[in-house]
């Protein structure tokens, strides 16, 4: 940890992205990224799954002292690629600076929508 502000790898062992559903909130899962220094943060993302190999490598981008929303359902966030729904996966965070990371579930698959955050392993 650096100063207290946030480390260089995160781990999301439990994630899943829920189906969209047909409420005006879609069911998505996000991860929220911020860097409290000065420097712009180069991000790596790795998803690993049950039975495929991992998607390494996924380059993301955070400015310094900014904070971003990455949407996990959206391929633009993720340099194309397209989580398939309801599959289990796990996520780790890698930066090359100290950053913050939140994850965020949204399931809309019941009318008491369920949404929770987390923010999982880091060193």
């Amino acid at each position: 940890m650096s100063n207290g502000q946030g480390n260089t790898l995160w781990i999301y062992p439990d994630c899943e992205l829920p189906p969209a559903g047909d409420s005006l909130l879609k069911g998505h899962e996000s991860v929220i990224v911020l860097n409290l220094g000065g420097n712009e943060a180069n991000i790596s993302l790795t998803l690993y799954f049950t039975d495929r190999e991992p998607v390494k490598d996924i380059k993301v981008k955070i400015g310094g002292e900014r904070v971003r929303c990455l949407r996990l359902d959206n391929p633009d966030d993720l340099e194309g690629f397209i989580i398939p729904r309801e599959l289990q996966y796990a996520l780790k965070v890698e930066s090359d600076t100290p950053v913050v990371v939140q994850y965020g579930r949204l399931d809309t698959r019941q009318d008491n929508m369920a949404f929770y955050t987390t923010m999982g392993f880091s060193e």
